[in-house]
């Protein structure tokens, strides 16, 4: 459903060690943002009814209702002048806003 880069793989397990051991990336689609959608991200464990998926020895969380807009997306981890952070590649996503925050499904 969602694959990890290599490069996500790594930070994730830092980031995991160094801030909530035993924890995964929870990928969220919430509703909001000027497309309709917009990806919400944070360190937890799973709860019931999460689908929990192993990639590059790192743990990726994602609730019931996410599940259909994240199948096939893939999660990178990049790093440029502007800043770091995770990016979401997803092939569901139909159009995005200007600013790069939002989407359609």
């Amino acid at each position: 459903m969602v694959t990890l880069t290599p490069a996500a793989a790594e930070h994730l397990k830092e980031l995991v060690v160094a801030e909530v051991p035993g924890a995964g990336l929870r990928l969220q689609v919430i509703p909001g943002g000027c497309s309709g959608f917009e990806y919400a991200l944070s360190l937890g464990a799973p709860e019931d009814g999460d689908e929990v998926l192993e990639d590059g020895g790192a743990t990726v969380i994602v609730d019931r209702f996410s599940v259909p807009y994240l199948l096939g997306a893939q999660v990178d981890y990049e790093e440029s002048f502007q800043g770091a952070g995770f990016v979401i590649k997803n092939p569901n996503a139909t159009a995005s806003c200007g600013c790069g925050k939002s989407f359609t499904a």
